[in-house]
């Protein structure tokens, strides 16, 4: 019996940014698989289900309202204190979750990376558009609460898509980077939760970013969230402006950092499956 030659190796096993649209494009299919599979399983076997894409900013919209709003008395620059929050946490709470559910994407699909070539930033890609069914969800209760609050959406409502793909195109880039280095130092999975705390605090969600003093202003600049979160409140408020400047700079911001955490990812990729 003659031998069987071993299966060819796949042509290039590493994928440069540059062709990263291509190699998507002709893996779409697992890509689409990945995503629903995501959103399958991302509440199996809980009892309220989708629900939780409500419950987790709606609930805490509540204890900011009664401590921030009632307590502290944090300005709002006018708009009702439940409508403040939650448009600031609706955006927030999928950032959130699947910055942290990106850092892991590589690690927890690890027999599937070792024994199947795709190109690898289908795993983080795919887990951050499967977070949208829930920011979905969730604007439909801020919807609700338009209503409730007799607030009539403008032009500036056309903006909301934008701002969203914005997100997603931060939380990808930052889950790539996560995912990266969470194959090769552990540590990134206990990190990223602390980090979260204190990236909360740091950008304007409890606190209107007119609140900060001129001179601190920078710090809000630097942070891509700040300009997100701030223009995802005025495009539900018809008496807030787009802040065009903030918009911009987070756009600059979000840019970059996409780039380099593509540039990192497509350079450790080729390792991946030797060290996981």
């Amino acid at each position: 019996m003659s031998a069987i030659a071993p299966a060819a190796a796949p042509p290039a096993a590493t994928i440069s940014a540059l062709n990263w649209l291509g190699e998507l494009w002709r893996y779409r299919e697992l890509f689409y698989f990945l995503a629903w599979r995501d959103v399958k399983i991302r509440y199996r076997q809980t009892v309220l289900g989708v629900a939780w894409a409500v419950l987790q900013p709606f609930l805490t919209m509540l204890f900011f309202v009664v401590l921030f709003g009632r307590i502290v008395k944090v300005p709002t620059d006018g708009i009702p204190y439940p409508l403040f929050f939650y448009a600031a946490l609706l955006p927030w709470t999928y950032f959130s979750t699947t910055l942290t559910l990106c850092g892991n994407s590589l690690v927890s699909n690890s027999m599937l990376i070792t024994k199947v070539y795709f190109p690898r930033v289908i795993m983080p890609a795919s887990t951050a558009v499967a977070g949208l069914l829930d920011l979905a969800i969730g604007s439909i209760v801020l919807v609700g609460m338009l209503v409730y609050y007799r607030v009539t959406p403008t032009w500036k409502l056309l903006m909301w898509p934008v701002l969203v793909v914005l997100l997603v195109i931060l939380a990808v880039a930052l889950g790539m980077l996560l995912s990266a280095l969470n194959v090769q130092y552990r540590d990134v999975k206990y990190a990223v939760p602390f980090l979260l705390q204190l990236w909360l605090f740091a950008t304007p969600i409890i606190y209107p970013a007119s609140m900060i003093p001129e001179r601190y202003a920078w710090f809000l600049s630097v942070n891509p969230l700040s300009g997100i979160i701030e223009n995802f409140r005025a495009v539900w408020s018809p008496d807030r402006a787009i802040d065009w400047s903030s918009l911009g700079v987070s756009t600059g911001v979000t840019v970059v950092v996409f780039a380099l955490s593509a540039l990192y990812f497509s350079r450790a990729e080729a390792v991946f499956s030797d060290i996981i």
